[in-house]
Parts: structure tokens; C-alpha cells; sequence
């Protein structure tokens, strides 16, 4: 079957990739980032998914200190850089550089890149006694990069609805994405921010739109069934099923694996499609399953009760 992929078109008019199919976080993160963490086999991932066609979206974080990896499978890859769409976040919440536009300058300048596609605030969790400015002053940064062209989409992630409105109120550009963590145990990282971003044209990121099969839950056999039968119906993975239904919602995957056929899966994703009712069927049949939160308990367990309704 021939290739095909597909787009989202953001609040600005610009396209993105439909799914990224390497995020250099989660699996691949490290506390440290030292000679001996160094992490030939993500740089081999890296550099694989380099190799496929069509536009590649990859997701990379400073928090993640996976930048040496990062900018060694850029430094050997054929790959023009137009078609290659990088993601990156400033860290909000642990310090690694002092604002946002010195952590893209230093990200730029790692990385030998003259932009990223999209920049994020990793987090709305700022204050001036912590971070040295507010998330308004940050926003102000974010959108100072934007119009010199170092970031040629920016957003944030792990907002809330109220956290938007914050920043929406003082904006002179409205956020382009909110990258949250998003499946089909999770339809709400916190109340109504799918519906609220939806509705204020920002495009939702799903971060972990495979927790259902990372952490299996015991009461969801018929959900799991499901998922398998559609597999079996379409020829494909039960990971493809979950991330083209999280398309389907109007929703962009970011997804990662040690695996390569994986990421060609991933890349693969648009080969395929789900009916309308089918769609429907995995998201009635998630709603049925307490809330699964892999990240950001301390702060967003306390919305567990809500994270399962639509709205």
C-alpha cells in the first residue's frame, strides 16, 4: 500500500504531522545528562525514523537531556530539514536554563538548528519566586520567538482550562497546541480542557496515547477485546487502533518505541481507517474505566472523578 499521511492545520494556518512518532521523553528520559547516559540505541531510533517518508515529527524536551542523542542522529541524517517537524518544551518546572528564550537559543545552538517547528511551556506550574518570572512574562518570551522566526509555532502542555485563560487574557497569540496526557482511560487530563481547546481552535497532543496497553487495567476485558477485534478486522496492531482513534478525535498522538516496526507503524498510521461507530465504541467503552493518570499525580489526581466524561 502506497504511503499517505496526514495533516492537522493549526490556529495559524500552518500544517503539522498528524503523529509524532518519536518522543525522546518518557522511555528515553535520564535525571542526568553524562558521557556514560549517552544513549546510542535512542540515536539509532532517531536516525531510523529519519529514514521514512514523508515529514517527521519528533518531540524533544530540555528536561529530557536527551539533546546529544537528538542532535546526533540530526547531524547524520539525508533527511531535508523541511521535512522534518520538531517539537520542543522549555522546562517549567525543574530549571535547566533561566527563561524560555534561553532555553530555545541553547536548544538552537545543541542541536545546529536555525528553529523548531513548535516550542512548548512543559507546564503552566510558574510563579516569580520560583521560576524569576510569571507565566504571563513567559508567555510574552514564547511569543518574542515566534516573531523572529526561532519558533514557528508555540503552545504549551499540561494546561488546565483555567491556566488557559490566564494566559489567554494578556496573549497577543493565542497558543497553536496543548500538549496533555490523552487515551482513552484518560479523555480529560484535567475538567473539560479537550473541549475548551477544541472550541478556542488550539490543538490537543496527546502525550501517553497508549496507556491503556502500557498499564493493562483488570476490569476492561471488553474494552481490550474490542481493540483486538478491530486489529484483526483492519490487519493492524492493536497500538495503531488506539492511535487512530485518538486521530480520529481530532487529537495528534505522540507516541515513542523501542521497537523500529513500531515506529514504522506509527508513521504508517493513515493506511487505515476507523468507522465513525467505531470510534464511538472504544470511547464508550473507555469511559467505563476509572481515570488511569501515569503522570502528574500529585497535582491532577484530584480531577480522577471528572477524567472520564467528554466535556
Amino acid at each position: 500500500m502506497s504511503f499517505h499521511q496526514e495533516f492537522f492545520t493549526l490556529n495559524n494556518g500552518h500544517k503539522i504531522p498528524s503523529v509524532a512518532i518519536v518522543g525522546t521523553g518518557t522511555r528515553w528520559y535520564k535525571k542526568e545528562e553524562t558521557k556514560d547516559s549517552f544513549s546510542q540505541k535512542l540515536v539509532e531510533q532517531l536516525k531510523y525514523a529519519l529514514t521514512l517518508p514523508g515529514m517527521v515529527h519528533l518531540d524533544a524536551a530540555e528536561v529530557y537531556r536527551t539533546y546529544p542523542e537528538f542532535s546526533e542522529a540530526l547531524k547524520q541524517t539525508s533527511k531535508p530539514r523541511d521535512e522534518i517537524f520538531i517539537t520542543d518544551k522549555y522546562s517549567t518546572q525543574l530549571k535547566v536554563t533561566k527563561d524560555p528564550i534561553e532555553g530555545l537559543e541553547t536548544s538552537l545552538k545543541r542541536n545546529n538548528l536555525e528553529y523548531v517547528d513548535l516550542y512548548l511551556l512543559h507546564s503552566p506550574f510558574i510563579s516569580k519566586e520560583k521560576n524569576g518570572f510569571t507565566l504571563e512574562e513567559a508567555w510574552k518570551q514564547m511569543e518574542q520567538l515566534y516573531k523572529q522566526g526561532k519558533a514557528k509555532n508555540i503552545g504549551v502542555s499540561n494546561f488546565s482550562v483555567d491556566d488557559l485563560q490566564k494566559l489567554m487574557a494578556t496573549a497577543e497569540i493565542l497558543p497553536q497546541v496543548n500538549q496533555i496526557e490523552y487515551n482513552a482511560f484518560l479523555l480529560n487530563q484535567t475538567p473539560g480542557i479537550v473541549r475548551f481547546c477544541q472550541d478556542h481552535k488550539i490543538l490537543v497532543a496527546a502525550y501517553s496515547p497508549l496507556g491503556p496497553l502500557q498499564k493493562k487495567s483488570e476490569v476492561s476485558t471488553e474494552f481490550y477485546d474490542y481493540v483486538k477485534s478491530l486489529a484483526d478486522k483492519y490487519g493492524k496492531t492493536e497500538a495503531q487502533v488506539l492511535l487512530r482513534w485518538v486521530t480520529k478525535n481530532g487529537i495528534l498522538p505522540v507516541t515513542t518505541s523501542s521497537k523500529k516496526e513500531r515506529i514504522q507503524a506509527a508513521q504508517n498510521l493513515f493506511t487505515f481507517d476507523l468507522t465513525p461507530e467505531e470510534v464511538e465504541k472504544i470511547t464508550g467503552l473507555g469511559q467505563h474505566t476509572k481515570a488511569q493518570r501515569l503522570y502528574w499525580n500529585p497535582e491532577y489526581d484530584k480531577f480522577n472523578a471528572f477524567s472520564q466524561t467528554r466535556d
